[in-house]
């Protein structure tokens, strides 16, 4: 008899003998996990990256003076030209330079690294003997996943307001192409604005999490899951693919500056969301699909 079915009986044994003061809702609670993921030295220099982020900018505007405007460019690759003109500016652009590729790092990461690290250490095979239910483990480890992305997402427009408060003043955003939001707006709609980035960037959650439970390697599964999404920006610049585009998640990640306009405007942001919300469910069900019926031997 393999190890994984060894695992397997043991599982089963226990929630059919209904041990004593077992609960398989009550196994490895979330504070537990969190307080795992917290520790660990990735979440920390991520989080210590993520946060040296405005500051390097700062130093940056410093030594090279204030940004110019570029002629010819749209109003969304324009939020650099206003980006010392006020905290919330600064918050603005931080989100702008950062969401198409540095905030997708972290999600892949938390989500990636969740259950191959695991396995990489020989220890999700003892984790299901504790007994832990399958869907369990997965549902704990996703959520705290999820959270810990949840928290990269704030933490770096976080730091930037504050930052960006000491080094340009509080005031409203000053948009690109025109007019300003007033002061009283503009936390609100920044703090829309990471939520969508925040929901676009649950496909690249889905993808890591997938990958996770596919393979004991968590180089394999955050590395596939930067890589894929990197595709889907590259497949969305080729112009040739006309009206397919809409439906790659890519096309969608810089619709967040909609919440910025002085006229807030959906329709681009709800068609993201709902595209980027639909691959997710569809990935975390293959996760937990693929993963109920894994023979874990590591």
């Amino acid at each position: 008899m393999s190890a994984a079915a060894d695992v397997t009986d043991v599982t089963e044994a226990a929630e059919t003998a209904g041990a004593p003061g077992y609960r398989p809702r009550h196994t490895l609670p979330l504070r537990v996990e969190a307080m795992r993921q917290l520790r660990r030295r990735r979440t920390l220099i991520m989080g210590g990256v993520l946060a040296a982020l405005p500051f390097v900018l700062i130093v940056a505007f410093a030594i090279g003076g204030t940004p110019e405007s570029r002629g010819g460019g749209s109003s969304r690759i324009t939020l650099m030209d206003t980006a010392t003109a006020s905290a919330a500016n600064f918050a603005a652009t931080c989100l702008f330079v950062s969401a198409g590729f540095l905030l997708v790092v972290p999600v892949a990461l938390f989500c990636g690294d969740t259950v191959a690290s695991e396995a990489s250490w020989s220890s999700l095979r003892y984790l299901l003997a504790a007994p832990v239910p399958r869907a369990r483990l997965l549902w704990s480890k996703l959520v705290v996943a999820l959270g810990f992305s949840l928290a990269a997402m704030v933490l770096l427009p976080l730091v930037a307001l504050a930052a960006g408060a000491v080094a340009y003043g509080w005031g409203p955003l000053e948009l690109p192409t025109g007019g300003a939001l007033a002061t009283s707006d503009t936390v609100p709609r920044l703090a829309l604005a990471v939520a969508f980035v925040l929901v676009s960037q649950l496909v690249t959650a889905g993808l890591a999490f997938w990958l996770s439970t596919r393979t004991d390697a968590p180089l394999g599964a955050v590395g596939g899951a930067v890589g894929l999404t990197i595709v889907g920006n590259v497949l969305d610049a080729v112009t040739a693919l006309g009206s397919w585009r809409e439906f790659l998640p890519a096309h969608w990640q810089f619709a967040w500056a909609d919440a910025l306009q002085p006229d807030l405007e959906w329709a681009g942001m709800t068609k993201g969301a709902a595209i980027s919300v639909t691959y997710a469910l569809i990935l975390f069900a293959l996760a937990f699909r693929g993963f109920g019926r894994k023979d874990i031997v590591s």
